[in-house]
């Protein structure tokens, strides 16, 4: 795929060849819907076009007369155009046209995927255009782009909708590649604008005819112009051939159209033309067209056994026959229909030869491995060691930016191997593990089930089954992960090191489970062999585990200690290295701090992580990083902005198609509606993560327990409620307890009672007292204990300790809960006096923090008791409008106004990126517009622009 000028297509090749200066014919309506596309863009909101046809009937011809309509409009246009052999590049086309014009752009992310900086990368320069002046993208061939090209063309138009941007794609109507197919369902969800460009009618024939005469046509050639089925490209190729043959001859026959392929009479016709060729310039064609649609002077010589110089005059030949353009530095077709025409003209077996033959001779001259590769797989097998290296590494440039192509790719070779080719089940599981990176992961485990079927080795079986643990691992199912990894243990001959492995994945997996005792036995000297390692990966990761496995016990300062240590060793490797969440040091630290007193630090460090997360491209551990802060910032009562990071963890999931959406998101969402009141909401949230769960309960599935419960609870489904706590918090160790916040415990106890399940409720005591017996060093573990002995005792002084150490912290919600809970106590005393200022207070905290539906029941109940107090605040529900915006969202606005992208505006705010674009997205639909001028509008009119607030 290469940058293009539309413009200048028109004017490409020689002689005869030529069409500069022919007009547009039959196509009025389409230029008219275009405009009004370029209209709307230049009006501030985003617009999508697909234009769909058959080869031949005009799509880039259109795209030509778009462009200059677009740049007399004023836009910044960025033009890609692709080729064939782009199928297995790697890289961004689309990124490659805006390096070259200019646009800054961060270096290489050095990881295994990069798909979160293609997209962040792209989409910041996209946007930094924009706001320049209005940008059209316009992608010709699309059925032929490099497939992260692909990827950017299926997420970023929904991202940039805001900005002033036209998205074009041309793309043929046969096109068969699931991605592109994939594409176009995405640009039709938004809503684009389908041009399908059908047969001319013969009047609009005849017209182009008499453009490229210079008169009326003869009779004889407008009765062969009905030949054509209407395409525009066969016609003017039927018109030259016609002009060629001393207007009158026939020669070229009549062209039909059948479909798909191309149509025999144009064969005849391209055929007819290279009879009057020297032998020179009709062999030079035939390489190229199994070359591509450009090509080498040089390979092709070589391929000829000749100099290029000898090659000259067949060169000067075909450009003047108008079959080849010569405008860039190497040789192309005037048209891909006259390179498919030369190619299907040859017998199939040398179209076979001549690629295997292209593919050596590239390979020789280093060529880009996309290109080689494209070759091969045309060649077909058998393949030797030379291309299995080559397409090998094709499909290791490809794994970081398209890891689905790169695992389709894979599997195509392995297709040309013996059965018995030992590569062939390295590139399986190769396959399997890119596979598992996104949401084909049923694929990615048939293709493990399958591959095992052929009964591989022992070593090749466990590298297998270890790829299908972590892919497990990675949706969710540490059952069934486990599974595979006992079995890999049970192989006879393992190397040390691949034993190694699947122990520390089998230990990670029982920390997973909650069943702490067996991964502490999983280690037998792991640990203390780690910890002698000069890999700092793996020293990290032996830290990592023992601060988990600590933390779960309930020594939490051992626990803290520990992940302190490993995330300040991996700082200080500046080369960086790669664990998948919740291993990555600074990710588990956090997560352990929500439990400690030092809840204001976990918003620092998961501020950091975002940033250099994104920095680095780590898409896949983002949606980790998004749901972690939710939960912090649910535990710190801040509703609103816990929502947006929650919402913000499911966008970059599905953004990056990652395998399954973290749970504890769509868990977090659900409590906060709760809190709000809105349960229909609520309970969508929790279908989805319950369903997103997976097989266990430990890691994530906790919260969606937690959400169950409090759902129910919110219904008055009282019996429910605590059902759905039943055994999930309750064994007496704080495993289990520690999987959620703290501020979350006294309300599970409170849900017990309620349902007259006094023995959960006790078990959660039970819990938190051999916690506080193994680290009493959290003030927030005591402030608990008594809220939760407060509850069991109904004790009226243990809740006002609580209440008390609650105030030294920051936890309001928490403080709210004692104090309501407080308030109830003393409310059935004779003098219910006592009572109202812990509702007041109560009611004050849950406002501040948008509870909604909280605040209304204590208001109810503050009215039962005589109390007259204000209505309450509606928050951030009610109907769109300027006062629904919360406070989050009324910061980004003055930055808008002042023409600050979304990436300048997270740099600004020091927050991560996909956190302002949801903040922006929750901004457009409050105040129910479309577009950055339409907000910027709005707030100079409510001069909302120095602060913005109200």
């Amino acid at each position: 795929m290469r940058s293009t000028d539309p413009a200048g297509d028109r004017a490409r090749g020689r002689g005869k060849g030529a069409s500069a200066g022919l007009p547009l014919r039959g196509r009025d309506h389409e230029m008219a819907a275009v405009r009004e596309d370029l209209e709307t863009v230049r009006g501030g909101r985003g617009a999508y076009v697909v234009v769909e046809g058959a080869p031949g009937v005009g799509k880039s011809r259109l795209l030509a007369e778009l462009d200059e309509m677009a740049r007399r409009f004023g836009f910044d246009v960025v033009s890609v155009r692709a080729d064939e052999l782009d199928q297995y590049a790697a890289g961004a086309a689309l990124q490659s046209a805006l390096q070259s014009s200019g646009d800054a752009h961060q270096a290489v992310a050095a990881t295994d995927d990069q798909r979160l900086w293609l997209l962040d990368g792209i989409a910041d320069a996209l946007e930094s255009r924009a706001q320049r002046a209005p940008v059209a993208v316009v992608v010709d061939d699309a059925q032929w782009a490099d497939p992260a090209t692909l990827f950017v063309l299926r997420t970023l138009p929904g991202r940039l909708a805001a900005s002033r941007i036209l998205w074009v794609l041309a793309v043929r109507s046969e096109a068969e590649r699931p991605t592109v197919a994939r594409v176009r369902e995405d640009l039709e969800h938004l809503g684009a604008r389908w041009l399908t460009l059908g047969p001319l009618p013969q009047q609009e024939l005849l017209h182009i005819a008499a453009d490229v005469l210079g008169t009326r046509p003869s009779p004889g050639l407008a009765r062969l112009l009905r030949g054509v089925a209407g395409n525009p490209f066969l016609a003017l190729e039927l018109v030259r051939a016609f002009a060629d043959a001393d207007a009158g001859t026939g020669e070229a026959g009549v062209a039909t159209l059948p479909h798909p392929g191309i149509p025999a009479g144009f064969r005849r016709s391209v055929a007819a033309r290279l009879d009057r060729l020297p032998e020179d310039a009709v062999r030079l064609l035939q390489i190229g067209s199994v070359l591509g649609r450009e090509f080498d002077l040089g390979t092709a010589a070589r391929m000829l056994g000749r100099r290029v110089g000898s090659l000259l005059s067949g060169v000067e030949a075909a450009l003047s026959a108008g079959l080849l353009s010569a405008d860039g530095p190497r040789l192309a077709f005037r048209h891909d229909l006259i390179r498919q025409a030369l190619q299907e003209n040859l017998p199939r077996a040398v179209r076979t030869a001549l690629h295997g033959e292209a593919a050596d001779s590239l390979r020789g001259i280093g060529a880009r491995s996309a290109e080689v590769a494209w070759h091969v797989v045309m060649a077909g097998g058998p393949v030797d060691d030379d291309a299995v290296t080559t397409l090998t590494t094709a499909v290791q440039e490809l794994s970081p930016s398209a890891p689905d192509a790169a695992a389709d790719l894979a599997q195509r070779i392995a297709s040309l191997l013996h059965p018995h080719d030992r590569r062939r089940i390295a590139l399986l599981t190769d396959a399997a593990e890119y596979l598992g990176r996104t949401r084909r992961i049923h694929e990615a485990l048939g293709l493990v089930d399958a591959t095992l079927s052929d009964g591989p080795e022992p070593l090749q079986e466990a590298c297998l089954r270890l790829a299908a643990a972590e892919i497990h691992q990675a949706a969710g199912d540490d059952a069934a992960a486990m599974t595979h990894l006992q079995r890999a243990l049970d192989l006879p001959e393992l190397p040390p090191d691949v034993r190694v492995r699947l122990l520390k994945t089998k230990a990670t997996g029982q920390v997973y489970l909650g069943d702490i005792t067996a991964a502490e036995q999983t280690d037998t000297g792991l640990v203390e062999e780690a910890y002698r390692s000069d890999d700092p990966a793996v020293v990290v990761s032996a830290m990592v585990f023992q601060s988990q496995t600590s933390f779960y016990r309930g020594r939490l300062a051992r626990a803290l200690e520990l992940a302190e240590a490993a995330a300040g060793h991996a700082g200080t490797e500046s080369a960086g290295f790669y664990l998948r969440p919740p291993r990555i040091p600074a990710l588990w630290l956090a997560m352990a701090l929500t439990a400690t007193d030092r809840l204001a630090d976990t918003e620092r460090i998961l501020r950091d992580g975002q940033r250099e997360a994104e920095a680095r491209g780590l898409g896949w551990s983002l949606p980790h990083w998004h749901a972690a802060r939710a939960c912090a910032l649910l535990e710190q009562g801040a509703l609103d902005d816990a929502a947006v990071e929650a919402e913000a963890s499911l966008m970059v999931a599905d953004e990056l198609e990652i395998t399954r959406p973290n749970p504890r998101a769509h868990s977090v969402r659900a409590l906060v509606e709760i809190r709000r009141g809105d349960l229909v909401k609520a309970r969508d949230h929790l279908r989805a993560a319950e369903a997103d769960s997976g097989t266990h309960t430990q890691r994530y599935g906790l919260w969606a327990v937690l959400a169950r419960a409090c759902l129910a609870d919110a219904e008055g489904q009282d019996g429910a409620a605590a059902a759905a706590l039943t055994g999930a918090f309750g064994d007496g160790e704080p495993t289990r307890l520690l999987t959620v916040g703290p501020s979350h415990w006294p309300g599970i106890v409170r849900i017990a009672l309620r349902g007259a399940d006094s023995s959960a409720a006790r078990d959660v005591s039970d819990a938190l007292r051999s916690l506080i017996a193994r680290d009493d060093s959290q003030q927030i573990i005591g402030a608990v204990r008594a809220h939760v002995d407060g509850l069991l005792h109904r004790d009226p002084r243990a809740l006002a300790s609580a209440i008390t150490a609650y105030r030294s912290g920051d936890r309001p919600l928490a403080l709210a809960a004692a104090c309501e809970d407080l308030g109830e106590l003393l409310a059935t005393s004779a003098d219910t006096t006592a009572a109202i200022p812990h509702f007041e207070e109560a009611a004050e905290l849950v406002s501040a923090s948008g509870a909604l539906r909280d605040h209304e029941r204590i208001w109810r109940r503050l009215r039962r008791l005589g109390v007259r107090t204000g209505a309450p605040r509606h928050h951030t529900t009610g109907p769109p409008g300027w006062g629904t915006l919360t406070e989050s969202e009324r910061k980004l606005i003055p930055l808008v106004v002042d023409g600050l992208t979304n990436r300048a505006i997270a740099d600004r705010l020091y927050v991560s990126v996909h956190t302002v674009n949801t903040h922006m997205k929750h901004i457009f639909t409050k105040l129910d517009i479309n577009t950055r001028v339409e907000l910027t509008r709005l707030a100079i009119e409510r001069g909302a622009v120095a602060n913005g607030a109200d």
